[in-house]
């Protein structure tokens, strides 16, 4: 087991087996694109989990899965696909987000990651599920152009955004992928334009069909609630009687 950690961060894992693997990470953010669409892809390419991110700047968390404790910032490889996925269940608070991006930069040059890929959420007003990329290099920005619309001019919050500049000064090749949505509800739409997106630019070939399964189930639950709350807005409230006194 290798261990990176300094007074503040560990990070800890089994041997990479991969040669120059591609990093992808998923914290979560807008519409929880980057958990949705990194657990998928965890999930269709069978990805191993290698080792854990551990901090005294995390909330303190455990997560359960069958009963079992695991830590919520886990790391998962594939050797098949030569890729490595960062995936959390807990929010990064903005004071850490910097270091954090940089432990992980910092390992990632460790293990020779090729080039790092977060992934995260963009809130808009148009309804649609587009797929928004920007890069560190103009190289990176070509290998991208014909799978996404070029985020030509904007900011990038969150992690997702330490990432890329951590990736940016630490002269690390990284491409930012933001689904579109008008929501803060889980978004499983845009995670599978995030995915399509990955297939062409990575020659990946996961299959989106269960996912977009799960999205019509969501939809359905989430009409549900609005139904709901909406009748609920619709009933006047009960009428209150007054004595009347003469």
């Amino acid at each position: 087991m290798n261990s990176k950690k300094d007074d503040n961060y560990q990070i800890i894992s089994e041997p990479i087996e991969s040669t120059n693997p591609i990093l992808f990470n998923g914290f979560p953010g807008t519409g929880l694109i980057g958990n949705i669409a990194c657990q998928y892809m965890i999930d269709k390419l069978k990805m191993v989990q290698k080792g854990m991110i551990n901090s005294r700047y995390f909330p303190p968390i455990a997560v359960l899965s069958n009963g079992i404790i695991n830590m919520p910032v886990r790391i998962y490889e594939s050797t098949e696909h030569n890729i490595l996925i960062i995936i959390s269940d807990i929010p990064i608070h903005p004071a850490v987000a910097y270091d954090i991006s940089k432990e992980i930069v910092d390992w990632a040059k460790t293990i020779n990651v090729k080039e790092i890929v977060p992934i995260a959420g963009i809130a808009t007003m148009s309804g649609e599920h587009k797929v928004f990329g920007s890069a560190t290099t103009s190289q990176m920005l070509e290998k991208i152009k014909d799978a996404v619309e070029i985020f030509q001019v904007g900011t990038i919050s969150g992690i997702a955004g330490s990432m890329m500049i951590a990736c940016h000064l630490q002269e690390m090749p990284a491409i930012s992928l933001l689904g579109e949505t008008n929501s803060q509800n889980p978004e499983p739409r845009a995670a599978i334009a995030v995915i399509e997106a990955l297939n062409k630019i990575y020659n990946l070939n996961i299959d989106i069909q269960d996912l977009v399964e799960q999205a019509k189930e969501i939809e359905v639950e989430m009409q549900k609630l609005a139904d709901q709350v909406r009748n609920t807005e619709g009933v006047p409230p009960p009428r209150k009687e007054f004595p009347m006194y003469g």
